[in-house]
């Protein structure tokens, strides 16, 4: 094994001094804009992505429960998402953005285990023409990160991660709540549902399904169930929540057009006993 190949995260142990699980993804390979040179702005080039997760999957083991652990196939379709829609112009940017989504709280219509670290390694295999392959591993903790949150009419804004040119952000829209029509001529959107109760555009939309808005083009989220839904948001440039007006209650825009989206979760039900529940989570 080579050593680009050599994926080793570190040792980590809980409270009580006892190894943590790890869950790996390994060999994800993105299409993605990145890098600081005239060439790598306009024209996307493949990253691959390795990340560890620590956490404890006892009780996943025990109850069966997708929820007290990390579904890796809606994970996979959320980092696809997050590097796909940003554009970075570092490698640290894109491992520091990562790292912080795979640390974020958990959301209860999209209910998992919390990870308590994360070692994260992103390689960039074309940038030197095959003569050295750069990479960029880094680790961090859930306990050394921390999230701006805004509270809005239709609910919270929290802010994932800030970068160069872009956001990253999760709207958490209370049951009942909606998210204003807004047509930001300023901002392109990019949008992942992760919940499965919201309305799009005034229709029901599925979980993992993704939009991505032109400048000025007028949508809304409507959350008519009974439980607080969450859409990961990429926007570029990127936004203060503090002191923006991109999500300004703004009076409602009509008619709205639909849009088609772009699946980034499996379709695969579960099919054991113990595991119907989660069709619904």
């Amino acid at each position: 094994m080579s050593a680009e190949q050599a994926f080793q995260p570190p040792n980590v142990t809980d409270a009580h001094g006892r190894p943590l699980d790890i869950i790996e993804l390994r060999g994800l390979t993105v299409d993605c804009v990145v890098g600081i040179y005239n060439r790598e702005r306009v024209t996307a080039q493949p990253l691959r992505l390795d990340v560890a997760l620590f956490l404890d999957t006892r009780s996943a083991a025990t109850g069966g429960r997708l929820a007290n652990t990390v579904n890796y196939g809606r994970l996979t379709g959320e980092l696809r998402f997050l590097l796909e829609a940003c554009r970075f112009e570092l490698l640290e940017s894109s491992v520091e953005a990562v790292s912080r989504y795979l640390l974020a709280p958990p959301t209860g219509d999209a209910p998992r285990a919390q990870v308590l670290a994360a070692t994260v390694r992103v390689i960039k295999p074309l940038a030197l023409g095959g003569v050295a392959t750069p990479s960029l591993q880094v680790h961090r903790t859930a306990e050394e990160m921390v999230y701006a949150s805004e509270e809005r009419s239709f609910g919270r804004v929290e802010a994932i991660h800030e970068g160069a040119g872009y956001g990253i952000y999760r709207l958490r829209v209370k049951p009942g709540g909606g998210v204003p029509a807004r047509a930001n001529p300023r901002i392109e959107e990019s949008e992942l549902v992760l919940g499965p109760g919201l309305l799009s555009q005034g229709r029901p939309v599925e979980r993992g399904m993704a939009f991505h808005w032109p400048r000025g083009f007028p949508h809304r989220y409507d959350n008519p169930s009974s439980t607080e839904q969450t859409v990961l948001c990429v926007y570029r440039p990127r936004y203060l929540p503090l002191e923006s007006d991109a999500l300004s209650d703004e009076p409602p825009v009509t008619p709205l057009e639909p849009v088609a989206g772009t699946s980034y979760y499996p379709h695969d039900e579960p099919a054991a006993p113990g595991l119907h529940a989660e069709r619904h989570l």
